[in-house]
């Protein structure tokens, strides 16, 4: 597994299912990754992401992923079909 893949995958398994103030289960119940192998989103360094990103481009909360990665710096793994260096891109642009 690669660099903080096992810390990444535990944090993926224990927020599913959580409970959002209104009651409603959190984004994270319905993200299409929840349903496949969660290696796919953590390679090792230089390995294919291809994989993962192609879940990513079906999934109905693929913006809420990206706006969770972003809020809280997630420097590792696939998160709303963008890599880790896709994502510091995407900040440095918005900055």
């Amino acid at each position: 597994m690669g660099r903080g893949g096992a810390v990444h995958e535990l944090q993926l398994i224990t927020s599913f299912g959580e409970v959002d103030e209104e009651g409603e289960l959190s984004w994270q119940e319905r993200a299409l990754c929840a349903q496949t192998d969660p290696e796919a989103f953590f390679p090792e360094k230089g390995g294919s992401t291809r994989d993962a990103k192609k879940v990513c481009v079906g999934c109905e909360v693929r913006a809420e992923c990206l706006e969770y990665a972003l809020a809280h710096d997630e420097r590792f793994g696939i998160w709303g079909g963008l890599s880790e260096r896709e994502r510091r891109k995407l900040k440095k642009r918005a900055v």
